[in-house]
């Protein structure tokens, strides 16, 4: 078996301080025999603002960059593999003039070598109808286009982010490339969480015969931006094997891996599939 970390942070607009606080959080996950680990999305800048995501992109340019830096020696110091998602990077291209950087979700193996990159395909512009809040995340990131799998120790990992998580298409396309397991970092809001968040990971789980990781941003009571969290690890069979409430904290989980074959061979839904991913025209 393999252990899986989801690590719950509140998220402030203090870089420093969210980083120490993530560090603790790591090396609480590492004691708890932690292999692979999931922070939540924008984990180091949460709360600033475009500018700020700006020049936050500017600092993290290359793997000097102080959040960068971090994961890279938090993964090689402990030996495991840490996913980071997300930070606002810029694309680096040569004539790329969007002044948007892309929340892109970082995945380090456990020498320190950045091996993967995901950039979130789709953008959180909605107006909750409950409180009549209106976010509009593209004035601040730029989409990705590519959906990311990446062979690990612990098997195939699809990775994602938030707002992903309602496009069921994505996780298809995971599982038809062989995922085993996907990441969802996440800052889920307080409302759509308490009414979608855990339907959601479960859903992705069962409809996919894989693990799921939920790893979100918990501050439920924060005034003017309140988060979720309720971090979940969830099993093939959409069983909650692990999860946390609200505020911060690691939850831990195994990989089954004979479990995860067994309902894959009693119940083989994606060898049953009739219609293949939609591919527009």
């Amino acid at each position: 078996m393999h252990r899986l970390a989801a690590i719950q942070l509140r998220g402030d607009g203090d870089r420093d301080h969210n980083l120490a606080r993530a560090g603790a959080l790591i090396d609480a996950a590492v004691g708890k025999g932690a292999r692979l680990l999931v922070l939540p999305e924008n984990f180091a800048y949460y709360g600033a603002d475009p500018a700020g995501l700006a020049a936050a992109a500017g600092a993290e340019k290359d793997a000097s960059g102080p959040a960068r830096a971090f994961l890279a020696e938090r993964a090689r110091r402990h030996g495991v593999w840490i996913l980071g998602g997300t930070l606002p990077l810029f694309s680096g291209l040569a004539g790329d003039t969007d002044p948007r950087p892309f929340a892109a979700a970082l995945l380090y193996d456990d020498s320190g070598a950045e091996v993967a990159r995901y950039h979130k395909i789709h953008l959180f512009d909605v107006t909750v109808a409950a409180t009549g809040r209106r976010y509009c995340e593209s004035d601040s990131f730029r989409p990705g286009q590519d959906p990311v799998v990446v062979h690990t120790p612990f098997g195939k990992l699809g990775i994602s982010v938030c707002y992903d998580l309602r496009f069921p298409e994505l996780y298809r396309h995971y599982a038809a490339r062989g995922a085993t397991l996907v990441a969802v970092p996440s800052a889920f809001t307080a409302t759509t969480g308490a009414a979608h968040w855990r339907l959601l990971l479960r859903a992705r789980a069962v409809e996919n015969q894989c693990y799921v990781i939920g790893a979100d941003l918990g501050d439920r009571e924060h005034p003017t931006r309140p988060i979720w969290g309720g971090s979940a690890i969830v099993d093939p069979w959409g069983e909650v094997v692990a999860e946390l409430d609200d505020g911060e904290g690691v939850i831990v989980a195994d990989i089954d891996t004979e479990r995860l074959t067994r309902i894959r061979t009693d119940m083989p839904v994606l060898e049953h599939r009739r219609l293949g991913l939609p591919t527009g025209s």
